[in-house]
């Protein structure tokens, strides 16, 4: 009996320690084993006592609760799905709470856009009022709660809610030649406008930006489907140093019913990135010269005269961002890296600085908005370090800072409307999301809402490749990098390297956060008996402005760089093969590693390029010429820079995967670097994904890209 369970004690532990040595697969990855909890999108009330959140239940039906901060207990149910008999997709309140806009239907268009069918309900009379008999595009209410204004067929109308009467504010709007109220393509991708028209606050004008895109070229793509013919999707896309959409700012007023152009005295080419009324019913608007390095802030009086209050310039472009709040005397806070790093500043009424509010060899990376009532400012910054993100407060006159998150990490906020409270979301490279609530004066934790310990647990059951932090110093710089060895290393050994980049300018794969898919992907393969590593080199955002935009007119040459370089250092330690160096990317990652195995064909030996751009001559205006100007102006940088160019040194093992529906890096990127390798003579491995846009995803597509991925890596590597 002793030896029996003697040998049953031994039997379990050795089953144990098998399940804790299996390793991940990407069937784990993509079937969704490694999810973490979260919290669904809140909104806080006006109260900012309580928040509502659109719950999806188990009957299937959706309810519109409320929430309170302080003990996260129901206090009510706004609205059912079962009582209005649709279902809500997604929802916004008018700014009295009286009304709110129901989206019961959503067809997307691009990345954030879509046809949607929309409600109003009442929330005192409980009536429901439907806006359109179509799918319309970009509703928004009124701030009185009065009306709807929305998009359809490229015009923008209006339904007054007390007497239902519809008013169309446009006529001229036509499919491919002229839009109003929305945006087009590329303003959607690169400057992140869907609605590109704004209701005063008094509801008595709508301004909105008009896009003549008669001159633009057209992009078309084969969509495949199951039908016995493909059809094709055509849409105006402007290619870098093309014809852009010709903008106009213009201001409808609803009591005479007569639309205004803005005449803005510009005798240039222009964006107008965003616009936005002040409290006082001023219009302001931030517009951009084509090179993007010169932004003019204007003014728009009631009677549509136009004035620049002021100008920023860069020497290579001015970021677009939506940090911009106006205070009740008419001034406004802005951030801006003027001084090198992003920081926030006080401009008075006129567009004069007042004061730049913080300081310091750190960006601000995420502005929350200012508390009128104790004159205090709320923002997400680098001061832990470019890999962390904390949460902070500072006085309008700069001073008085308070460090509210308490973690090393990253943490991110979302506050009531009060800024009485603040949920914080925290995670690092070894603790996934924890979701707190905080009170912001000091930041002192409320209580916990939700964690994911249990994912912990979960993960004891496998072989996980830890991120290990650290810096390499190459081209005279010390670039941050992560490394994941496998559970058994041994210094003694030699492993093959791969290396993972995105290098995009301005961003970050080194973060002290939460592993996503990828990661997941890159420990089994540590697990593989690979060494992984991810290091941002020179172009990459949050060490300075000066760092970030040394690329410009030069995209993918201190990037490729510094690639090489980090895997020649790597390749000379003992614990590294250096014959056996690969490297992989997605989008501007896939350009990169293209690049790499061309321009580094003594240093790497593989790569897989998903989704790359392959010329900056083939991407979109605003984005490529921020960073390359034109090719007419600046030819060498975007051909010296091709993959295309250097198609004759491939030596190494190669796969270009791509989406045939990509809207985005058209898989014209791809067909002409075949084309270019193929009258070069060189093999190489490819894969064309069916009507996948450029996230390449849907049904089992993302196993079986992973899976054709992790072959080519132990075929080759």
């Amino acid at each position: 009996m002793i030896k029996k369970t003697l040998f049953a004690a031994l039997f379990l532990l050795t089953s144990s320690m098998i399940i804790a040595q299996q390793n991940i697969t990407v069937e784990d990855i993509y079937t969704g084993e490694f999810r973490t909890a979260g919290l669904q999108s809140l909104e806080s009330l006006n109260n900012g006592k309580e928040y509502i959140v659109l719950n999806y239940n188990r009957d299937r039906t959706q309810t519109i609760d409320k929430y309170s901060y302080a003990t996260g207990e129901k206090t009510g149910t706004l609205v059912s799905s079962a009582d209005l008999r649709l279902p809500i997709r997604s929802y916004t309140l008018s700014d009295d709470e009286s009304q709110m806009l129901i989206v019961s239907q959503s067809e997307q268009i691009f990345r954030y856009s879509s046809y949607d069918k929309v409600h109003v309900y009442d929330m005192n009379t409980k009536e429901l009022t439907l806006v359109s008999d179509e799918l319309v595009r970009s509703a928004a209410l009124s701030p009185d709660g009065k009306k709807v204004a929305y998009v359809f067929e490229n015009n923008i109308y209006y339904k007054d809610l007390a007497s239902g009467a519809t008013t169309q504010v446009t006529t001229d709007g036509e499919t491919n030649k002229l839009i109003n109220g929305v945006s087009d393509w590329v303003y959607e991708e690169e400057f992140a406008i869907v609605r590109a028209y704004q209701w005063s606050p008094d509801s008595k004008q709508i301004a909105f930006i008009s896009f003549d895109e008669s001159e633009v070229p057209e992009f078309s793509m084969d969509v495949y489907g199951n039908a016995l013919y493909q059809k094709q999707d055509v849409f105006k896309y402007p290619k870098a140093g093309e014809k852009n959409a010709v903008v106009g700012l213009h201001v409808y007023d609803l009591l005479t019913r007569k639309r205004n152009e803005i005449n803005l005295n510009r005798n240039e080419e222009f964006y107008i990135a965003r616009i936005n009324y002040s409290p006082n019913g001023k219009l302001a608007a931030q517009v951009l010269n084509r090179h993007q390095d010169v932004l003019d802030f204007y003014y728009v009086d009631p009677s549509g005269n136009a004035s620049i209050a002021f100008t920023e310039k860069d020497k290579a472009y001015v970021d677009v961002t939506d940090d911009l709040t106006f205070l009740e005397d008419g001034s406004f806070l802005w951030t801006s890296e003027k001084d090198n790093w992003r920081h926030i500043y006080h401009y008075d009424a006129n567009g004069n600085e007042k004061k730049q509010i913080t300081s310091g060899n750190w960006d601000v990376t995420s502005y929350y908005g200012y508390d009128a009532k104790n004159k205090r400012i709320f923002y997400q910054s680098t001061e832990d370090g470019s890999i962390n993100r904390g949460i902070y407060s500072i006085s309008l006159k700069g001073k008085k800072k308070t460090k509210l998150s308490n973690r090393i990490g990253t943490n991110s906020a979302s506050f009531s409307s009060n800024f009485s409270y603040f949920i914080n979301t925290y995670s690092s490279a070894t603790t996934p999301p924890v979701y707190t609530l905080h009170d912001s004066k000091k930041g002192n934790q409320v209580r916990e809402i939700q964690n994911n310990s249990g994912l912990l647990d979960k993960l004891k059951d496998y072989k996980f490749a830890q991120k290990e932090f650290s810096t390499i110093n190459v081209n005279g710089n010390d670039l941050n990098m992560w490394t994941m060895k496998p559970a058994d290393f041994d210094p003694k050994k030699e492993y093959p390297l791969l290396m993972f980049q995105y290098s995009g300018p301005g961003s970050q794969q080194v973060a002290n956060r939460w592993y996503g898919a990828n990661d997941y992907w890159h420990s089994m393969l540590a697990n593989d008996g690979y060494i992984v590593i991810c290091v941002d080199g020179r172009g990459t955002g949050y060490k300075g402005a000066d760092f970030k935009k040394v690329t410009q007119k030069e995209l993918g040459k201190y990037e490729v760089e510094d690639q090489i370089a980090v895997a020649k250092k790597m390749g000379a330690m003992d614990y590294i093969d250096s014959s056996r160096i690969g490297i992989w990317g997605w989008s501007y990652g896939g350009f990169m590693s293209s690049n790499c195995i061309l321009q580094g064909n003594d240093t790497f030996s593989t790569a897989i390029a998903v989704a790359p751009v392959t010329s900056w001559r083939f991407y979109d205006s605003i984005y490529t010429e921020r960073y390359m100007t034109t090719p007419q102006e600046n030819a060498s940088g975007y051909d010296n820079n091709s993959p295309m160019s250097h198609v004759d040194k491939l030596k190494g093992k190669y796969l270009l995967i791509h989406g045939s529906a990509d809207d985005n890096v058209h898989v014209q990127n791809t067909m002409r670097m075949v084309e270019a390798l193929v009258q070069a003579n060189k093999q190489f491995d490819w894969a064309i994904y069916p009507d996948k846009n450029h996230g390449i995803y849907g049904g089992n597509t993302r196993i079986h890209l992973f899976n054709k991925m992790t072959n080519f890596i132990h075929n080759n590597l």
